[in-house]
């Protein structure tokens, strides 16, 4: 058996360990059943939707919900219940792509600054801290208003500002990791600093890597369902939650149901990614109290 066939034995076995782990907790089998359910639901919306999210009638404006619409009809006569099912798709496609791209590049920057040390380390501290320091809604629109709406900007914009403050995490987790022997004995080999940061620093701070993707991911849906509810988000008649509760606000003490489908869709799939975080974080021994957002 060779060492490659034998660490991938370890991998998957370590996977099966944390799943079963992460089920075994009443919050993780909640939160994973959640998460699954809605990209399931996301995939599948456009076959089980009973109508055209688009097909607006005039004579069905702000109606209850009935037998043939059981959500009723929004404020252009469209039923609630298929723009519910669809409202799911864009944000977990924009956020599916965004989060692992934020993690990946937060991720890199700093451990390789965490290695580096100094006052290069310190000089990049300063500028993250600059950016932690403004509200994330006012960057981000700046950016939108001057490149544009669209997936072609939400995606980098996301991925941009939600992976500066993993630079912090991460600079973090490997400030506790490089004064271990097995990381100077990879610098008395000669080994790049590429090397070690793959061989050696990556495995052991990819736990808190990947509880902070999960804590990103609720964060960043967040983030695109305010743009949206702002009107920078997706565009119309493309159906978002946040846009859906945008348009049916006004309608909310003769009509309430436009809002309440909505915000039940993103507040359970944001319930079900927090779950499913915490029950990763315990199954991999990280304290998640020690990380307040940024």
């Amino acid at each position: 058996m060779t060492v490659s066939s034998t660490s991938h034995q370890q991998e998957h076995g370590r996977f099966m360990t944390v799943m079963k782990d992460i089920l075994a907790r009443p919050s993780g089998l909640i939160g994973l059943t959640l998460v699954l359910f809605h990209i399931l639901l996301a995939l599948l919306s456009p076959s089980i939707a009973p109508y055209d999210f688009k097909l607006q009638n005039s004579s069905l404006m702000l109606s209850p919900p009935s037998s043939e619409h059981w959500l009723g009809a929004d404020h252009l006569g469209r039923d609630i219940l298929s723009r519910t099912l669809m409202g799911g798709r864009e944000a977990l496609l924009v956020t599916g792509i965004a989060t692992p791209l934020a993690v990946i590049w937060g991720g890199f920057i700093g451990i390789l600054f965490g290695l580096v040390g100094g006052r290069v380390d310190e000089v990049l501290m300063r500028i993250v801290d600059a950016f932690l320091s403004l509200p994330w809604i006012l960057k981000m629109l700046v950016l939108i208003v001057t490149f544009g709406t669209g997936i072609g900007v939400l995606i980098p914009t996301l991925t941009f500002f939600y992976g500066i403050p993993v630079i912090r995490v991460a600079r973090a987790a490997t400030h506790d990791i490089i004064a271990r022997d097995f990381v100077w004995a990879a610098k008395a080999r000669g080994h790049s600093r590429i090397s070690i940061i793959w061989r050696e620093l990556l495995p052991n701070v990819l736990d808190t890597l990947m509880v902070e993707g999960a804590m990103r991911w609720s964060w960043m849906l967040l983030a695109f369902s305010s743009l949206s509810f702002l009107g920078f988000g997706v565009s119309p008649p493309i159906p978002d939650w946040g846009l859906m509760i945008s348009d049916a606000r006004g309608f909310m003490s003769f009509a309430p149901w436009g809002v309440i489908a909505p915000v039940i869709g993103l507040s359970s799939l944001i319930i079900g990614i927090n779950l499913s975080a915490d029950a990763l974080a315990k199954a991999l021994g990280i304290d998640r109290a020690q990380k307040a957002p940024m």
